[in-house]
C-alpha cells in the first residue's frame, strides 16, 4: 500500500515554544486542581460563620464544592486564588494548542491523570504507554499527525514504585467522582487488573507490568492491586522521561517510555495482534511516526538502539519492513535508515 501523504509535520517554532512554556510551568506546579478552575463562594453556616469554598466541575454536568477556609483567612483565599488563576490560564493554552493541531485527550482522562499527579504516583515512577504516550511524544517532538483517538488509558509500572505509603488505586479512581467499577479478571477467579465506565465504548484503565507471557497476573502492592503482564516491557520502561499530558483543560507532568524503546516494541507489539489488523496497523503507524520524527527532526541513529533490542524486537521489525517502507514512502531519510538496518 502506498502511502501519498507525510506521516507527521513539524509545528512552528512559536507554537512549540507555547507548549514547552505551558510544560514548564505545569511542572512547577505542585497539585492540580481537578475539573474546571472553579469559582469563588462565600458560605454562612447556621451559626453565622463565613466561609469560602471553590465551587467548580469535577467531571461534566456534575458541580461540586470545596472548603478554602474562613472567610478572615487572606492566606487560603489567596493561595486558593492563585491556583485557579493558573488553572484558567492553563486551560486557555490547552485550548488553543489543541487547536493548532497539538494531541489532547478528553476531561476523562484528565481527571485519572490529575488525581494521580497529585497522589505522586508518576513522580513514583508509573509510566504512561499506549497510544496516550504516543500521542504525549508528538507534543514533546512538535509534530502534527493523525493519532487514533482512543479509550484506553494504560499504565504500567517495571519496578517498584517509590511511594511513602500505599496508594490504593481503586480508591484513586473512586476520587476522581467518575464512576469508575472494577471490571473481572480472565479466567473470572483471577484478579482485577483494570477498571471500566459503564457502557460499550466507555473509558477504561489497565495496569501492566513487565513478565515474560502476555497476560500473566502480578500483585502490585504499593497500589493495591494487581497488573497484567506484557512481554519485554522492562526493555520498554527503561530510562523513562519526563513529560506532560494535555487533557480537558490540564497540563498533567507524567512519565513516558524511552521513544526509541517505543519504537521497537509498537513493532513487535503489531506482530502480536494477529486478531486485531486495526490495533496491529495502529502500532505500525506509530512506530513509524515515531522514527521518522527521531531521524528527521533529531537527526538520532537508531542502527545503534535497534542492535542493543531484544532478539524477538529485531525479527519483528525485519518482518514487518515492506510494510515500514510503504509507510516511509515520503520520509527517504528515515527509509533509508531503515534499510541499513539489515546489515545491523
Amino acid at each position: 500500500m502506498f502511502r501519498s501523504e507525510p506521516l507527521y509535520r513539524p509545528h512552528e517554532l512559536t507554537v512549540r515554544t507555547i507548549y514547552s512554556d505551558l510544560k514548564q510551568r505545569a511542572g512547577a506546579a505542585g497539585d492540580l486542581l481537578p475539573g474546571t478552575p472553579g469559582t469563588l463562594v462565600k458560605r454562612a453556616t447556621a451559626e453565622g460563620y463565613e466561609y469560602w469554598y471553590r465551587s467548580y466541575y469535577p467531571i461534566p454536568k456534575r458541580r461540586a464544592e470545596v472548603i478554602v477556609g474562613r472567610a478572615d483567612d487572606a492566606a487560603a483565599y489567596d493561595s486558593m486564588r492563585h491556583r485557579m488563576n493558573y488553572a484558567a490560564w492553563a486551560a486557555k493554552q490547552v485550548a488553543a494548542l489543541s487547536k493548532l493541531g497539538f494531541q489532547s485527550a478528553d476531561k476523562e482522562v484528565a481527571a485519572v491523570l490529575v488525581e494521580l499527579h497529585n497522589r505522586r504516583v508518576f513522580e513514583a515512577g508509573l509510566i504512561v504507554v499506549g497510544t496516550l504516550a504516543y500521542m504525549s511524544w508528538l507534543n514533546e517532538y512538535g509534530a502534527i499527525a493523525t493519532a487514533a483517538r482512543t479509550q484506553d488509558i494504560d499504565l504500567a509500572r517495571g519496578k517498584t514504585l517509590k511511594l511513602a505509603a500505599t496508594v490504593p488505586f481503586l480508591s484513586s479512581m473512586m476520587a476522581t467522582q467518575l464512576p469508575f467499577h472494577r471490571k473481572p479478571g480472565l479466567p473470572s477467579h483471577n484478579p482485577s487488573t483494570s477498571v471500566k465506565l459503564r457502557g460499550t465504548d466507555a473509558l477504561h484503565l489497565d495496569i501492566l507490568a513487565p513478565g515474560p507471557m502476555l497476560g500473566g497476573i502480578i500483585e502490585i502492592p504499593e497500589l493495591d492491586w494487581h497488573a497484567q503482564t506484557i512481554p519485554f516491557y522492562d526493555y520498554l520502561l527503561e530510562d523513562a522521561h519526563s513529560a506532560a499530558m494535555l487533557a480537558g483543560g490540564h497540563c498533567i507532568p507524567i512519565k513516558l517510555p524511552n521513544v526509541r524503546h517505543m519504537v521497537w516494541h509498537k513493532l513487535y507489539s503489531s506482530m502480536q495482534r494477529k486478531g486485531d489488523p486495526a490495533k496491529a496497523e495502529k502500532d505500525l503507524i506509530q512506530a513509524a511516526t515515531l522514527a521518522a520524527i527521531l531521524i528527521e527532526q533529531d537527526s538520532v541513529d537508531l542502527k545503534e538502539s535497534y542492535c542493543e533490542a531484544p532478539q524477538a524486537l529485531r525479527e519483528a521489525t525485519v518482518s514487518r519492513m515492506p510494510r515500514i517502507r510503504s509507510l516511509l514512502s515520503q520520509h527517504p531519510q528515515a527509509l533509508d535508515a531503515f534499510d541499513s538496518l539489515s546489515g545491523g
